[in-house]
């Protein structure tokens, strides 16, 4: 076991009137910016003592008067290396980063993509400034933009940032700040205007890459709100749309729009259907969207509590350069 009186060691003794509870939701309760996955782990690998004996097990009862240390082993180095990337940071301190990123950059390595990442990215920008996550020296990504989305996106550098996001994300707003819109370009305008969707989401089985809408007990719930910004090109052809999502499932919103009949632009996975729709496009807003060369969805809106802090954080991230001039070319006409 790692040093209990190092400098790296968290001490604490129950109060008199504390509450008889397993070893792990004790320390949780002492040491809140430290996850409780973490210090099952710490607690499996003999690095907490309990009345000064090694503990090891998570659900071993502790009480009143309990003396507590945990001994935190200096974060190890991170799998993905360092890259220098040109990273547009809208916010920064001890705790997070906030990021507005480009469409083609992926978030996490990934088989295919175990290199120019943002993490990658990230731990080239601020590596030093990382106390680790879950024991490792590495961003905390508690939420995620695919490839050629769009937008802002937030990151953890510690294990306090870590679960204070985690719960927010998981929390979906309902009981805090949490925020987040899109903007969307889809194919054809909804009716009505302004409206909710709310379909259960689960793996494809024809398709494992994609999600599908399904019905019965399966799936999990999915809730998108919308609103319809403007009407775009001749007699409706497209339409600026606002997406608040009320939960956050992979491909939520694309997915939604499709099922709604109206896919996003470009998107040629959920979208493929509408290809010749584009011929209903004048021909400068056709070469706009093959030059924009993916699905037209951004991340406009991000809000949340600061972790430490409870501060109410918002951002707000303009339209990219691709998809303002698409709208411009669609408002220009034939």
């Amino acid at each position: 076991m790692t040093d209990a009186d190092g400098p790296q060691a968290l001490h604490a003794i129950l109060d008199d009137d504390a509450v008889t509870e397993r070893l792990d939701r004790a320390l949780a309760r002492a040491f809140p910016e430290v996850s409780r996955s973490r210090l099952q782990d710490l607690i499996r690998a003999g690095h907490v003592l309990r009345n000064g004996t090694v503990s090891l097990d998570p659900s071993v009862k502790v009480g009143p008067g309990a003396e507590l240390a945990v001994a935190m082993p200096e974060a190890v180095a991170p799998e993905p290396a360092a890259e220098r990337l040109d990273l547009v940071i809208v916010h920064e301190d001890d705790d997070l980063i906030v990021i507005d990123k480009p469409a083609g950059l992926v978030v996490h390595p990934a088989p295919g993509h175990d290199s120019g990442t943002l993490v990658n990215g990230l731990i080239a920008h601020c590596g030093a400034s990382l106390s680790g996550i879950g024991g490792v020296r590495r961003p905390g990504i508690v939420h995620r933009l695919d490839k050629d989305t769009s937008g802002l996106l937030v990151v953890a550098k510690n294990d306090l940032a870590h679960a204070g996001l985690t719960a927010q994300f998981a929390d979906h707003g309902r009981t805090g700040p949490l925020e987040r819109a899109y903007l969307a370009l889809v194919w054809g305008v909804p009716e009505p205007r302004i409206g909710t969707i709310e379909a259960k989401l689960a793996r494809s089985v024809r398709n494992r890459e994609k999600i599908a809408v399904v019905r019965g007990e399966t799936g999990r719930h999915a809730i998108t709100h919308y609103r319809t910004e403007a009407a775009l090109g001749q007699e409706g052809t497209v339409a600026l749309v606002r997406c608040i999502l009320e939960t956050g499932r992979t491909h939520q919103i694309r997915v939604h729009m499709s099922h709604r009949g109206h896919p996003l632009l470009g998107d040629t996975v959920y979208g493929g259907a509408f290809k010749t729709k584009a011929s209903r496009l004048s021909e400068a807003a056709r070469g706009a969207l093959d030059t924009m060369g993916r699905q037209a969805l951004h991340a406009s809106v991000l809000g949340f509590a600061h972790p430490r802090t409870g501060e109410t954080l918002h951002f707000e991230s303009p339209l990219p350069p691709d998809m303002r001039d698409l709208i411009a070319k669609l408002r220009a006409g034939p």
